[in-house]
Order: structure tokens, then C-alpha cells, then sequence
């Protein structure tokens, strides 16, 4: 009998990073069924959608509330699935607050869990550990801090690097569009990509800052144009509609899914803080980083968060390698932040050959691809009854009828 993998994914870069895996299990064992919560990148893998969990993608406690009765909604109807007894491994992947539910579940039924990607607790929430403890049986680890932090706290961990480093090596560009990019280089004009997030709410908080910002470049680097990578169309329309009729001379393109592109061939990047920041690390393209939050979240999250930096190839580095600013109440300080550091990129020759170096540096440490196939390959070995474990959990259908 084939085995069956239930993945759990709710963001749309986790999304991206499941659909790798779920490709490198398929061609380790065709036979293994696949199936869960994820997004389009996920069934386009071959993966069973039971529910499209990417449109609901929120964060912070003020955008989930609203949102709980759905929720629980969701983690029922995993548990039906649980429950009939046909899944053999839980892999769930980032998205903690509701992931937290499906491998409370899972347990119930006797289900193992692993957690590829998972929750920064690390950086805060290290209340939680306890219950990472009871509900997860193995951490698959994208970064080397996690690895020590989770085994430190008894948490059976393999350390198999970050799988942002397999989308830069896999994804295919688009060559004809590097072309464009590369002869408007050749022609002395600078590219600066802009990222404004994945989220609709990173969007509508961040992109007014950064559209501010451009204008103000455009006034003193008038040869440099701005290419926007959009992560949906919707999120793209939105952004040009924000533009009045004086911004329709500003030299900005838009772009939908053609991030890697952007980052690719600009000089430079303002972007949103989020895990694309490791492609750019990849890509060799320095950025300065910006996220906007409200009073609330900010006032909580000094008290959660224990790190000095909101962006991973910082966190990575013993030095801020691109310059960050979390923006709170008035705009201006960020819109100025973002106008000179991307200024000084332009400009400062000496300053911008400093960020390069430090980034070849990470990338030689930690920009080594591969992530999805060992962490499908360990999958495969527990399913497969390698390493101590059993080939198949043993009275499950008991398992099932008590936990019922």
C-alpha cells in the first residue's frame, strides 16, 4: 500500500517551498499520495488540494481575529481527514498559528508531524516551545540558528538549509526580458527593483512609502528607472492605481511573477521584509528593507521579538548587510529612510561595493541549494521505515476510533 503525506501550508512563499518537496517525493516514489492545505505551486506539483489555505494567509492578532471561526473551520475538516485513517505523515510548513491546530490534531490521531520551515521561536514566541515539544516528532531546519535552538530544547532536528536557495537555482528566467533589462543598463540608466510584499495588507500599508520614495528619487537620479514586482495581479492593479496623474511620467514598470527577473538584473532594491530577502542575498543584489506595522502590533511585538533585525540575511551575518527600518506612526521617517539608502546604492560607490562583499560572503556560507530534496529524501526515509522508524503506524484504525 502507498504511503500518504497530508502537507499543511498557508503562505504563499511556503507554498512555493512545498511544491519543491512534494516534486522531489513524487520522483523518489510515485506510488506516495499527496495531499492537504497549500496553493496553486502545490497542485501544480502534484499535490491534492482539499483546500487553497494561500487566500487566507494573515498575520498578526488584529487580522486573525476576524478570522478564527474560518480557521477552526479549516483544522475540522483536516481532522475528518485524520480521522478516517489514510495518512501516514503531517508535514507542515511555516504558518504557525493555525499549523499549531493541524499537529494537535494529527497527535490525536497518532499521526507523526514534521515541521519543514518552521516557526521562528528562535526570534520570539520561545513560549511555545513546550508546545513544539508535544506536537511536532521532527523539525526539518531551513537555518543553522534553528537547528542549535531546537535540540537545545529537545526537539529531534535535521538541519537541511534553506530552500529559497532551490527556487534561485531552478527558477527559469525569462531571457528575452533580461535582455530588455540589460540593454537599458547598457545605456547608463540604473534599474531599481521594488518589492512591496506578498500580502495584500504588506501592500496597501507599504507601496504609498516606496511610491513616495520614487518620486523623490526620480528628482535627483532622473536616469534610474523602477521595476515593480508584483506577487498578484490584483496587488499590481492596486499599486497603479495609486498613482496620480503627475506620476504618469515617472519612469515605473510593472511586473506580475516576474520577481526573480527584477531582482536579477537591478542595481539595487526597496522591498518589503520577508523571505525573498534570501534571494536577493542569492541574486547578489543589495536592498534596503522596510515594513510598516500599526502602533498596536508594534507595541506587542517589542515584547515578543527578541532579535535587532527584521531581515533574515542580517540575522545571518554579523553585521546588517542591508539597511532596515521598521516604520511606525508618521511616514516620513521611512519615505526618507528609503529615498537615501537607495541614494547611496546609486551613488556612493565605496558604500555599494561594501554591501556586494558582504553578500558574497553569505552567499558562499549559506547559499547552497538542495534544501527540498534532503528534506524530501528524509521524509521518504521515515515513511520507508529507515532510521528506526515503523513502516506503518501500528493500530491505527484503535488509534482512530478513540480518538473519535
Amino acid at each position: 500500500m502507498s504511503a500518504n503525506i497530508f502537507f499543511s501550508v498557508g503562505e504563499p512563499s511556503g507554498d512555493q517551498h512545498a511544491a519543491r518537496m512534494v516534486s522531489q517525493i513524487l520522483a523518489l516514489d510515485s506510488t506516495i499520495q499527496v495531499r492537504g492545505f497549500g496553493g496553486q505551486a502545490m497542485r501544480d506539483a502534484g499535490c491534492h488540494l482539499d483546500r487553497d489555505l494561500t487566500q487566507h494567509a494573515v498575520v498578526g492578532l488584529i487580522e486573525v481575529i476576524p478570522k478564527l471561526r474560518e480557521f477552526f473551520r479549516f483544522a475540522d475538516e483536516a481532522e475528518e481527514i485524520f480521522r478516517q485513517g489514510n495518512v501516514d505523515a503531517v508535514v507542515l510548513v511555516d504558518f504557525p498559528g493555525f499549523n499549531w491546530h493541524i499537529a494537535k490534531r494529527a497527535k490525536k490521531y497518532g499521526i507523526p508531524v514534521y515541521y519543514y520551515c518552521p516557526p521562528q521561536l528562535w526570534a520570539w514566541g520561545g513560549w511555545r516551545i513546550k508546545k513544539m515539544k508535544r506536537s511536532v516528532d521532527h523539525v526539518l531546519a531551513v537555518l543553522p540558528v534553528e537547528k542549535d535552538y531546537f535540540e537545545g530544547h529537545g526537539v529531534p532536528t535535521t538541519f537541511v538549509g534553506h530552500p529559497f536557495f532551490d527556487a534561485v537555482e531552478c527558477h527559469p528566467l525569462d531571457h528575452q526580458l533580461l535582455d530588455r533589462f540589460r540593454d537599458i543598463n547598457l545605456c547608463g540608466e540604473h534599474l531599481v527593483a521594488v518589492l512591496p510584499g506578498s500580502r495584500e495588507h504588506e501592500v496597501h500599508s507599504n507601496w504609498p512609502l516606496m511610491l513616495e520614495a520614487i518620486r523623490r528619487l526620480h528628482r535627483t537620479n532622473p536616469r534610474t528607472r523602477f521595476l515593480v514586482a508584483a506577487y498578484r495581479d490584483r496587488q499590481c492593479i492596486w499599486c497603479r492605481d495609486q498613482m496620480t496623474e503627475e506620476d504618469q511620467d515617472l519612469p515605473i514598470e510593472f511586473f506580475v511573477d516576474r520577481t526573480s527577473e527584477v531582482v536579477e538584473a537591478a542595481r539595487c532594491a526597496m522591498m518589503v521584509s520577508g523571505s525573498v530577502s534570501l534571494e536577493l542575498m542569492a541574486r547578489r543584489t543589495p536592498a534596503a528593507v522596510i515594513y510598516r506595522v500599526g502602533r498596536v502590533l508594534h507595541t506587542v511585538g517589542k515584547h515578543v521579538v527578541r532579535l535587532d533585525s527584521i531581515t533574515l540575511p542580517n540575522l545571518m551575518s554579523d553585521r546588517k548587510v542591508f539597511p532596515e527600518m521598521v516604520s511606525v506612526g508618521k511616514t516620513e521617517p521611512a519615505i526618507d529612510f528609503l529615498t537615501q539608502s537607495i541614494h547611496a546604492m546609486l551613488n556612493d560607490h565605496f558604500y555599494f561595493q561594501g554591501m556586494l562583499e558582504s553578500l558574497d560572503r553569505l552567499r558562499e556560507q549559506y547559499a547552497q541549494p538542495g534544501a527540498s530534496q534532503r528534506a524530501a529524501e528524509f521524509i521518504h526515509r521515515q515513511l520507508s521505515g529507515v532510521d528506526g522508524m515503523p513502516e506503518k503506524r501500528e493500530n491505527l484504525s484503535d488509534l482512530s476510533r478513540r480518538a473519535a
